[in-house]
């Protein structure tokens, strides 16, 4: 092997390399914006149940209000 094709092979393994470092970078980076996603989705569906709940309660009680202001009515 000649002292230019060594040269152009280090070259291409340099590249190489570097393209692999990379990818490497951006497989971190999506795995850390993954997780985050991840954590973000768990916390609003936390918060979509919390909210399903309270919507529920007050539909309960917008109800009852509704039956009481019927019966006030008709006993009038």
């Amino acid at each position: 092997m000649t002292d230019t094709q060594k040269s152009t092979l280090e070259l291409d393994l340099k590249r190489l390399e570097k393209q692999v470092e990379d990818l490497l970078a951006a497989l971190q980076g999506l795995k850390e914006e993954n997780r985050a996603l991840r954590s973000r989705q768990d916390s609003l569906s936390t918060e979509r149940a919390s909210l399903l709940q309270k919507n529920e309660q007050v539909r309960t009680r917008v109800e009852a209000m509704i039956g009481r202001l019927k019966m006030l009515e008709h006993g009038t």
